[in-house]
């Protein structure tokens, strides 16, 4: 292996202090790289009904409390409203599963947004994301309480549900995460509650249709187009949780994440609105809109008596006791995630010695979610209203990252593509759920804003923190300057955090030396990255491949960029994932810190093979 320097020692370009000039690139042949054995997939893969029963707790949960809050708005026309959410529904798998063939990467829309946009845009979307499972959490853990409280009289609802977070805080730093054995118990059992519940409930109704037709006969609130339109958005609830397959479909066999779309849509299509019609015959309306948070044990109470009440019940609290779960777990993975990829503080990834868990994530994650229960004081509505906007807003983002997806990265190969009108149809209805929300309850805008504002906040400070270092490096010069001993101090410390920052280089392959595209590089680096390092490789198998330009054009970019320094890097060998593994190796740069430009249909490899590199272009 053998390099060359190119350019010259000092702080060109008209910068103000030499740690903002990171000197001239460098230009150097790798002939001597050995590529690594990789396993995209070092683990076995989950199977359909593991995988389903992992995401479906999520998502069936809803049904425990759906019926009341959407009743609460539509009234008599809750079944019927609730169906169309399910054929909205419909929409989402083809959005999802097109997504999920092309870039089939963990992260849901944080991840397609991250390889369609930019990190910025990708950012925001995941602090929604973090919004969504905070609220997951307390409303869940609330609602299993509740249920709980129809098993346990005496047992304090709201000191129960900041315990039982607690619980599974604890259990999440001990290192208890999902056992798809356990999913697959909790979702077959909740499944079989369901079906028994809704049979018990169907003879009772029919028996007797009295209540059911007095209730049908009872006005909607503010008549048919407002309860359509209200009760539409607090339905939306009741698909919440259908955007966690994608949060782990790396851990899924092939072909199972559309089938694991197509079977949360099948559940949700049949039980909620059926649930619905069902406590129209059991219970009044009135007692209905009252949102109580053991909806489903009343129902089981008035169709079996006592037996299906205490079952519904433990029923409950197992399946939102897994939602819990599911929070923390997701949490953790996102957390880490965005951590790595520098958008959140490095102290998260922090491991503790004992169990080697993220304790710093787990403890932010509990402490948020005690607080949102505080401010709300468990109030069921307030909760589902942050809920319901949270994840309206990921899953309107996911549909904008599927159209980016069409626009910047047509060329990645699918299995499955959704229609323009499927996307557009999907996307605006989301856009009514969330107006709809928004008009419903201004005060859950108030606690979402300000929920969202504070996460949004950290992230910003992250992507801003060199500024902000520079400002107060600036700053002390100017206001210390008499005072020199602190003022060194204080440089010496600044300076050194800017360039351990700015001294990890990204890594961008390319395939020729047209100077437009290796530009475009240069700027998403400079736009995007947190560096003024930018390493950009050929590999090459034979010497008269090289594009003979190449150096040159990376040479007269690196003089048009004094703020970023770029290095070429010849590499002899084929393009394989064991190739950019033994890369990220020698280079010591993460495979997530390393571009490709968009492949084609004849690209030997899968995207999700290359370990997590970029498409940039």
């Amino acid at each position: 292996m053998s390099d060359a320097t190119g350019g010259s020692d000092g702080s060109g370009g008209g910068t103000s202090s030499g740690w903002d000039f990171p000197g001239w690139g460098v230009s150097r042949k790798l002939t001597d790289i050995r590529p690594k054995p990789v396993n995209p997939h070092p683990h076995d893969r989950l199977g359909q009904l593991a995988s389903t029963a992992i995401c479906g707790n999520d998502i069936t949960s809803s049904c425990l409390y759906v019926s009341a809050l959407c009743a609460a708005q539509a009234g008599r026309y809750a079944p019927i409203v609730l169906a169309i959410v399910a054929a909205v529904l419909f929409l989402f798998r083809k959005v999802y599963a097109e997504v999920g063939s092309a870039l089939p990467l963990n992260g849901g829309t944080y991840t397609v947004l991250l390889n369609t946009t930019n990190k910025r845009v990708a950012a925001a979307a995941a602090c929604l994301t973090l919004l969504s499972y905070v609220a997951t959490a307390v409303i869940s853990a609330g609602e299993a309480m509740h249920y709980a409280h129809n098993l346990i009289e005496a047992l304090p609802v709201f000191w129960a549900t900041i315990g039982l977070l607690g619980l599974f805080a604890v259990l999440t730093i001990i290192g208890l995460t999902e056992s798809a054995v356990v999913a697959i118990g909790i979702f077959v059992f909740h499944l079989t509650t369901l079906t028994v519940l809704a049979a018990s409930s169907s003879f009772t109704v029919l028996r007797d249709p009295s209540l059911l037709s007095m209730n049908w006969a009872t006005p909607a609130p503010g008549g048919f187009g407002r309860a359509l339109f209200f009760g539409f958005a607090a339905a939306m609830l009741g698909i919440s949780g259908f955007e966690s397959s994608a949060n782990f479909i790396e851990e899924q066999k092939p072909g199972v994440f559309p089938k694991t779309l197509r079977n949360m849509w099948v559940a949700v299509a049949i039980f909620n609105p059926l649930l619905s019609l069902l406590s129209l015959g059991l219970l009044p309306l009135a007692e209905i809109q009252e949102v109580p948070p053991d909806l489903l044990a009343r129902m089981g109470e008035r169709s079996l008596g006592d037996v299906l009440r205490f079952w519904v019940s433990l029923d409950a609290v197992l399946v939102l006791s897994g939602a819990v779960l599911t929070s923390f777990v997701g949490v953790v993975g996102l957390m880490r995630r965005m951590s790595l990829d520098r958008c959140l503080p490095q102290f998260l990834l922090k491991e503790n010695r004992w169990r080697g868990t993220n304790h710093w994530i787990v403890l932010v994650f509990f402490g948020v979610c005690v607080s949102i229960l505080a401010v709300t004081a468990g109030d069921v509505e307030r909760l589902a209203g942050v809920y319901t906007l949270s994840f309206l807003s990921v899953m309107a983002l996911f549909a904008v990252g599927n159209m980016m997806l069409k626009v910047k990265r047509g060329r990645l190969p699918r299995a499955v593509k959704a229609s323009w009108p499927t996307v557009l149809v999907a996307f605006l209805a989301v856009l009514v759920g969330l107006a709809g929300n928004v008009a419903m309850s201004p005060a859950n805008v108030e606690v979402f804003t300000v929920y969202f504002a504070i996460t949004a906040g950290v992230v910003a400070l992250m992507f801003l923190r060199v500024q902000i270092m520079r400002v107060v490096l600036y700053t002390s010069e100017a206001m210390l300057e008499r005072v020199k001993e602190i003022n060194d101090a204080i440089s010496r410390t600044v300076t050194e955090y800017i360039r351990r920052i700015n001294e990890r280089p990204c890594v961008y392959f390319t395939r020729g030396d047209n100077p437009a595209m290796l530009n475009r590089a240069a700027l998403y680096v400079l736009e995007n990255e947190q560096t003024n390092r930018l390493t950009v490789v050929h590999v090459y198998e034979k010497e008269e491949d090289i594009p003979p330009r190449l150096a040159e054009h990376l040479q007269e970019i690196d003089h048009l960029y004094p703020e970023l320094r770029i290095d070429f890097l010849a590499v002899k060998g084929k393009f394989t994932p064991g190739l950019v593994a033994a890369l990220s190796e020698e280079l010591g740069v993460p495979t997530n810190y390393m571009f490709i430009g968009t492949p084609g249909d004849r690209f030997t490899h899968r995207i999700e093979e290359l370990g997590g590199v970029r498409l940039i272009l």
